[in-house]
């Protein structure tokens, strides 16, 4: 049995990275729309702020404030992943286990979160998000990655819309 903690602190702000099973499939990228109405629907009976959120073809990366005295996150990525989920048809291969559980073979089974300590860590993790297209080589600019919440920023005015240039990005942020 898996021996990991989770921070709950309620009213919280938390960085996500959820990934696909299968890291070679593109199923993100190719059902964004059945993944945009599983947030939306999800965020309907179980609120929360997004300040970023970018997809990309294998995992997803998401900075989520909970509302005030509300701490329940993995609700929302069951919710979520749930959703996502049914929308797809049953093409994925399946292991002895999760045909046991009845369980579909789209994601992985947990989610990495980290609670954002301050304001410096927060933006380091917001800027991670928005750079994360061009660390996995899928453009070479920020705004051309259409799956992002940097474009609602930039229309804001928090980023201009060069920001990051053609940029390489570094650091520990949640990925293996």
């Amino acid at each position: 049995m898996s021996n990991y903690r989770r921070a709950f602190v309620p009213g919280g702000c938390w960085f996500f990275t959820v990934n696909l099973l299968e890291r070679r499939k593109t199923l993100l990228v190719d059902h964004i729309v059945s993944l945009r109405e599983a947030v939306a629907t999800t965020r309907e009976g179980h609120p929360f702020t997004i300040d970023a959120f970018v997809v990309l073809p294998d995992h997803l990366h998401a900075i989520w404030k909970l509302p005030p005295g509300d701490c329940d996150f993995s609700t929302r990525w069951r919710l979520i992943k749930g959703r996502f989920a049914k929308a797809l048809p049953k093409q994925e291969r399946l292991s002895a286990v999760r045909v046991a559980r009845n369980e579909r073979g789209i994601w992985q089974r947990r989610f990495w979160e980290h609670l954002i300590r301050d304001e410096a860590d927060y933006a380091r993790h917001v800027e991670y998000c928005y750079i994360n297209p061009l660390k996995h080589r899928l453009v070479t600019r920020v705004r051309d990655w259409p799956y992002s919440s940097f474009h609602r920023d930039v229309r804001a005015g928090i980023f201009p819309e060069d920001w990051a240039g053609d940029s390489e990005a570094s650091g520990d942020f949640g990925e293996r």
